[in-house]
């Protein structure tokens, strides 16, 4: 067989002048609202798990969880902390001075410019905050920032709040891939999401305006919604948050 490609193939534009970025080190990294550092049990369990605690739903699409003692949570994340991939960051947010999440950076990829965020845990003190959403901001500048081409976010497709995050994010729905894998004895249809580095410059530029203490009145109610900010980023959006 030829193996040289016909002049009338359709192929792949050139990827010039890239080479594969770095793993994620163990950053601290801190923005107005939030802190990030890798997680501890030492440093972290104890606060994370009375931040958790009567908030089991927060677990149900998530591999881990629910945790019946602050024993079992120390485990965990004992067991957890020095994992290079998933690679897991413990989330202050300054607001309250409260250790209130965890995400992770997985199925890192450098040679493919690929890089996932995931186990995203919010507690229901962090959920719905500045915080929250400049957690993933910080974690999305580093990847696109260090040299990744591509930024992923899969979830559970039942899991209708991680979904409308995703495109609140300014991340485009690429699809849903049917049966992928089994969670907890159950079947798990994901959801895909997905931003690039062609559009990081604009979804900087959103969420950072949306960000500004401007953006939100004396109530701490936001003038504008970061996903208004977004809408013209995305490639497609999920159509089952139409």
């Amino acid at each position: 067989m030829d193996n040289n490609n016909s002049p009338d193939s359709p192929l792949g534009l050139p990827v010039e002048n890239w080479t594969p970025p770095p793993v994620p080190d163990w950053i601290e990294t801190e923005g107005r609202y939030v802190r990030l550092e890798q997680l501890s049990a030492e440093d972290h369990a104890a606060l994370l798990f009375r931040a958790y605690a009567g908030h089991d739903s927060v677990w149900d699409y998530m591999p881990n969880g629910p945790f019946s003692s602050a024993s079992q949570y120390y485990r965990w994340v004992r067991d957890h902390e020095n994992s290079v991939d998933p690679r897991f960051y413990a989330i202050k947010n300054l607001q309250t001075g409260n250790w209130e999440g965890t995400a992770s950076y997985l199925r890192i990829a450098p040679e493919a410019g690929s890089i996932e965020v995931g186990y995203i845990s919010y507690s229901p003190a962090l959920q719905r905050t500045p915080a929250a959403t400049e957690a993933m901001y910080l974690m999305m500048a580093w990847a696109f920032e260090a040299g990744y081409r591509r930024y992923e976010w899969k979830c559970n497709a039942l899991n209708s709040k991680s979904r409308r995050a995703a495109q609140r994010l300014g991340l485009s729905f690429e699809g849903v891939f049917r049966q992928a894998t089994v969670v907890k004895g159950r079947n798990r249809d994901t959801a895909w999401f997905a931003a690039i580095d062609a559009e990081w410059p604009a979804l900087k530029e959103a969420y950072a305006a949306w960000l500004a203490p401007s953006n939100f009145d004396e109530n701490g109610q936001q003038r504008e919604s970061l996903g208004d900010m977004t809408r013209l980023v995305r490639v497609s959006d999920d159509p089952t948050l139409l």
